[in-house]
């Protein structure tokens, strides 16, 4: 789909850049949310043993930075902005800004690459929201596709894993175990989206790409939060290192492929509790990075905007599943009205 835009949007998530922003921001994150203030307390001790900065905002600025440098060699001009659901630069600013310089349609990437509520059409009623909160001068903004099974991001992903398996004992290389890990989300919400699917098609390929046996991989979940009643996907990666160590497996590599950057969920869940638990267990463990500013990836984002623009015809896409649409149905990605308000992720 060939269109005229005049400006690309970063969307992301956002988080705290100093102590004092922690409460406030989880206050953002949970509100309307029936999430007990004692847990809100419990995660803002994970941000403050990290100094109360999350990584996440430093991470999407260097994205921005490595795009930019891309986008100039590709002859694409368009200025960039960024707005995060909450923390600032928040969303409806970013977009009374966009208003002011004049932007009349924008093209929004999302630091998401998987279908579900919380990863896609929760980004979008934001993206409404704000546009709601500005007015009739609000630029009208179209998300760019979900690119689970792009080949770059397949390829990026592989490399991280390779870096990550190569950190081991060569003895250990050739039997060591992959666990692929992605935010756990309810039952309820999975089964209103193709996250499961996309998720296993995407660890399939980068499988098929380190040529591993298919009985040396796992698809597992991290940062579960909800009512420990309510069912989400499983197992988790703390359950499934101790049912490694059962099998008395010595090596595990942790692939966060559900994840873009190294923030706050990646370095407590996988560095923290998940590394503290191997070496009770006495695994060796390597956990492989997120694709970051991989160069791959980076180009695949500048790709994705091509193709939007009409520079490139191809909407390129590995495996059985083909790319994802540009404009997603009325039904996609609902979060079921049963289950009361969705939960808070990252």
């Amino acid at each position: 789909m060939s269109e005229r835009y005049d400006a690309l949007l970063i969307v992301s998530f956002g988080g705290p850049e100093k102590p004092d922003d922690v409460i406030p921001f989880l206050e953002n994150v949970l509100r309307g949310k029936p999430v007990p203030r004692e847990r809100m307390l419990e995660v803002a001790e994970h941000y403050y043993h990290f100094g109360g900065v999350s990584p996440i905002n430093s991470q999407v600025r260097e994205l921005m930075t490595s795009l930019q440098h891309e986008l100039n060699r590709a002859a694409i001009d368009l200025p960039v902005y960024w707005g995060n659901r909450n923390w600032h630069p928040l969303l409806g600013d970013t977009l009374r800004k966009m208003s002011e310089d004049g932007v009349k349609r924008a093209l929004a990437f999302v630091t998401s690459a998987y279908s579900s509520y919380s990863g896609c059409r929760q980004y979008r009623e934001n993206i409404e929201q704000a546009r709601s909160e500005v007015g009739i001068n609000a630029p009208t903004v179209d998300k760019i596709r979900v690119f689970y099974n792009h080949p770059d991001f397949i390829a990026a992903n592989a490399d991280r894993i390779r870096e990550a398996l190569n950190r081991l004992p060569e003895a250990m290389r050739g039997s060591t175990s992959i666990a692929f890990t992605a935010h756990s989300i309810p039952r309820s919400m999975a089964v209103h989206c193709n996250y499961v699917a996309q998720l296993t098609e995407t660890c399939r390929l980068i499988v098929d790409d380190l040529k591993l046996s298919p009985d040396r991989w796992n698809l597992v979940y991290q940062s579960r939060s909800g009512r420990p009643s309510d069912p989400w996907l499983e197992p988790d990666i703390l359950d499934h290192i101790r049912n490694l160590k059962s099998r008395r497996e010595a090596s595990l590599v942790i692939a966060p492929i559900g994840f873009l950057s190294d923030h706050m969920e990646i370095l407590f869940d996988l560095d923290e509790e998940a590394r503290e638990l191997c070496e009770e267990l006495g695994v060796i463990l390597s956990r492989a990075g997120t694709v970051g500013t991989h160069p791959q990836f980076v180009s695949m984002v500048c790709e994705l905007i091509q193709e939007r623009l009409g520079h490139v015809t191809e909407r390129r896409s590995i495996g059985s599943c083909g790319p994802s649409h540009d404009v997603c149905p009325v039904d996609c990605c609902q979060y079921p009205i049963s289950t009361g308000r969705p939960p808070a992720t990252r």
